[in-house]
């Protein structure tokens, strides 16, 4: 199973896990597979439509899915995923 890297503002869904995993063939695969294990977590990734929202960055292996497949992007046993929220200042 692929390992999914945690920030630190979800954690707390993830019973302070910085690490999970999570089973599926693609990012939108594992999202649901995650959700199940961490209720609440999907829904603060993806908007209404399940798709990603637009201030949080999905990498596989430190590549950003947006300029890979978006959601439908494939997933193999030995990638690593991160999930990194935006950040806003000035």
């Amino acid at each position: 199973m692929p390992n999914i890297r945690i920030p630190t503002p979800l954690r707390k869904l993830t019973r302070e896990q910085e690490v999970v995993s999570a089973s599926g063939s693609s990012i939108e695969e594992i999202l649901a597979d995650l959700d199940k294990s961490y209720p609440g977590l999907k829904e603060r990734i993806c908007d209404e439509s399940g798709n990603i929202r637009r201030f949080v960055n999905v990498f596989i292996n430190d590549e950003d899915i947006r300029f890979l497949e978006e959601k439908a992007t494939a997933v193999k046993e030995t990638d690593e995923i991160s999930i990194v929220p935006a950040i806003a200042g000035g």
